[in-house]
């Protein structure tokens, strides 16, 4: 049977390319721009544009206008009505699957198949590669069915459970269809038993993901009666492949309650006497309509206001965006669109924060406008995207807030709330900007609070008679903004980690502590394993930070990258011990799979462990779509012996990818390689290593493996000299220089001299 198959090398349009879309679209940097301006009108328009007594069709009210009679809000009903809708929580049922009749069903399959001597060994392994994950689908499409003809469940529960069930199925390891030929019955009817109980112990728990109880599967199966490693290995997958989640979301079920909800929700009325509309507030279609009914109307248009307001916002977005291009190439990393609408989103949030204080002004608290945490959005673009950014931003927030909190409006800008705006801005993005741990983050706020009371305390002296209640308020509403800032930035930064993909140094820092689980795991089962990812981290972060890439990431990402290896830490040559290689007696597509297997297994792992997705395509990337020559030339080896034609193509013998999407995967790989090279010699010389490296890269560019990245020829030259330079100074007493040799040799010479001299004397 042949298992011939093509896998391309190259796409048309590569994961990086389709990545970039929108994130390097001048059109989509166009629109965003807009959406500044727009913020920035929106933002200030309401301190800006003088009052009129005029109300026209989308303009703003001059006053507040109270409604002369009662009438129903329809705008707000419906919005409660929505409120109200949302409030309730999604409906979860759990089904009852039954999943242990599926484990039982396939070992009675396998029981079958292995009492049949017709069919040959091989012949067996390709069907169970086969009916085992269509059983698994019959099983659920047939509950499906069945419950759908007699209506126990709602249609769309069960259209969710299938998705859901779909999605989180699991791929049983190729080495497992290996196994199941060589079982007895009297062996297979108790692993059935076992297998049977840990599933129905495990399907009792509600699961909305599977993942949760197959982790708990090696653990019942270990404990059971199962002398055999190979059985209880085989138990444990095939456990695993009938668990599957049994909790699941009913549209059906929500909508009708949601339905129920909006009905019974309360009518807004509004009451007689109650302010219809706001000063400031746009007069849209509806409202201008509405006021119309009540005979409040009497028009008159001035834009001039509005067109001063858009100046201003144009100003404001092109000192942004100016300054940001001109300190581009500067940055920590290529500024792209995701970075320009998170700097938009942490503007409107820092510029809402400030008119929700704004709102709180009163008579008795006349200085609650230095509660505002005006540095919150200078620091979040500091830690987030980079420090030049965070310096024009705590400009901008200086202005912004200088107009939003001058309540008072005596002029257009309020010199008090811009001098404190402006200390607390530029303190926060300084003492943050070389920030390593969460902690930094309170200290950077107790830094803004410190400076912020002694800018406060400054503007309240020069009074030439300072109130000294007033003084005492200011200090503590500056004060607390400091702290404020603190928890606002600590509570944001996930949000936008995770949202927008970032991975902040501080995220990183923390991924690098040795105690993380995954770190633990990797020195305390593959010490190896853990001493190679380290110093590939050395030499991946030298390489990137000499092409301008993430170092750190780089760092971390190495840290990470073989994590795979502990599923079966003694396959892979630096966790072997004297016992031997374990490759030696197995079969050579059964060693690449396993060899194959670590980069996939361990972006599994990460990704059940929730780390960044950055640090999972390192871990799942690194090599790429790169080829097995070994285990493909043994394979080849074997079938000649054996006189036959090798059914292995070298597609069979290659990782499946997908190649290096970034710079930093790229980079890994590459230092990857080098390490275990380098590793290798003994005593390895300054050619040898050069040589070495030089290959790696050619050997990789040749192959196409850096097709989908963005590193050029350039870049390459220099990722290799940096590696030649950092791997001397990592190996340095290993290696051995030209010169030493000479000194070597000339030394031994004169001793040689000495002696015959004093045999002559």
């Amino acid at each position: 049977m042949s298992r011939k198959k093509h896998r391309p090398l190259g796409n048309p349009l590569s994961l990086s390319q389709a990545a970039a879309g929108w994130k390097n679209s001048v059109a989509m940097r166009w629109f965003l721009l807009l959406l500044f301006v727009f913020l920035f009108y929106f933002t200030i328009s309401p301190r800006l544009v003088p009052e009129t007594y005029d109300i026209t069709l989308n303009g703003k009210s001059d006053r507040n206008i109270k409604a002369p009679k009662q009438f129903e809000d329809k705008e707000a009903t419906l919005q409660a009505q929505e409120e109200a809708a949302e409030q309730v929580s999604p409906i979860y049922p759990i089904v009852s699957l039954r999943n242990e009749l599926l484990i039982e069903d396939i070992f009675s399959r396998i029981e079958q198949l292995n009492l049949d001597d017709s069919i040959t060994e091989a012949q067996k392994i390709e069907i169970y590669r086969r009916i085992i994950p269509e059983r698994v689908d019959q099983y659920f499409a047939n509950f499906a069915e069945m419950n759908q003809n007699s209506q126990t469940y709602s249609e769309s529960l069960l259209a969710e459970m299938e998705k859901v069930v779909l999605s989180q199925k699991y791929l049983v390891p190729e080495e497992t269809f290996y196994k199941l030929p060589k079982f007895t019955s009297d062996q297979l009817l108790e692993m059935r038993t076992v297998g049977r109980e840990v599933v129905r112990k495990l399907m009792q728990e509600s699961l909305t993901e599977a993942e949760t109880a197959r982790t708990k599967v090696a653990e019942l199966v270990n404990g059971s009666s199962l002398a055999l490693k190979t059985e209880r290995e085989v138990v444990q997958e095939l456990a695993r492949l009938a668990i599957s989640p049994n909790k699941f979301y009913d549209k059906q079920a929500t909508e009708e309650a949601k339905a129920e909800a909006r009905q019974n929700a309360e009518p807004v009325l509004i009451k007689q006497g109650d302010i219809i509309v706001k000063a400031g507030q746009v007069i849209k279609q509806d409202l201008y309509e509405r006021l119309d009914d009540l005979g409040l109307l009497k028009e008159r248009k001035n834009y001039f206001p509005q067109m001063g307001v858009l100046l201003f916002s144009i100003l404001f977005t092109l000192a942004l965006y100016g300054y940001g291009e001109l300190t581009s190439a500067t940055a920590a990393l290529k500024r792209n669109n995701a970075h320009w609408m998170m700097s938009l989103l942490i503007f409107g949030l820092n510029i809402m924060f400030m008119h929700l204080v704004s709102l709180t002004h009163s008579e008795s608290w006349p200085f609650v406008g230095y509660l505002a945490p005006v540095a919150l959005g200078s620091m979040l673009v500091t830690l987030l995207i980079d420090f030049h950014l965070g310096l024009v931003s705590a400009f901008l927030f200086s202005l912004i807030a200088s107009i939003i909190l001058n309540v008072e409006q005596e002029h257009i800008f309020d010199f008090h709330y811009g001098f404190v705006a402006a200390v607390v801005s530029f303190t926060a993005v300084l003492a943050i900007h070389r920030a390593s741990h969460r902690s930094s983050i309170l200290k950077a706020g107790i830094m803004v609070s410190l400076f912020g009371s002694v800018a406060v305390l400054a503007l309240m002296l020069v009074d030439p008679n300072p109130s000294r209640p007033d003084l005492v308020q200011s200090v503590i509403f500056v004060f607390s903004s400091g702290l404020l800032t603190a928890v606002l930035v600590i509570g944001l930064m996930p949000f936008f980690e995770v949202t927008f993909g970032i991975l902040s140094a501080l995220k990183l820092v923390e991924l690098s502590n040795p105690n993380h689980p995954l770190l633990r795991k990797l020195l305390t089962e593959t010490p190896g394993t853990y001493h190679h990812s380290l110093m590939v981290g050395n030499l991946s972060e030298a390489a990137a930070e000499s092409v301008g890439a993430n170092g750190l990431l780089c760092r971390v990402g190495s840290f990470y990258h073989d994590v795979g290896k502990t599923k079966r830490p003694l396959y892979f040559i630096e966790n072997q011990n004297s016992s031997g290689n374990p490759h030696d007696k197995l079969d050579p597509r059964v060693s690449a799979s396993i060899i194959i297997a670590h980069a996939k297994d361990g972006a599994d792992m990460l990704k059940a462990h929730k780390l960044p997705k950055p640090i999972r395509d390192i871990a799942e990337q690194h090599h790429g779509v790169t080829f097995l020559k070994y285990f493909y030339f043994k394979a080849v080896k074997q079938a000649q012996e054996q006189g036959i034609e090798s059914e292995w193509t070298e597609d069979d013998f290659r990782y499946p990818g997908p190649k290096a999407q970034s710079k930093e995967a790229a980079i890994v790989g590459i230092a990857d390689c080098v390490e275990a090279a380098v590793r290798s010699l003994s005593h390895p010389t300054v050619e040898q290593i050069e040589g070495i490296i030089g290959k790696i890269i050619k050997d990789r560019l040749d192959d196409g493996q850096f097709n989908e990245c963005d590193l050029t020829m350039r870049e390459l030259d220099t990722i290799a000299e940096t590696l030649k330079e950092t791997v001397i100074g990592m190996f340095h007493s290993r290696i051995e220089y030209p010169d030493d040799k000479e000194l070597k040799k000339m030394k031994e010479a004169q001793e040689s001299r000495e002696v015959n001299n004093a045999k002559d004397k």
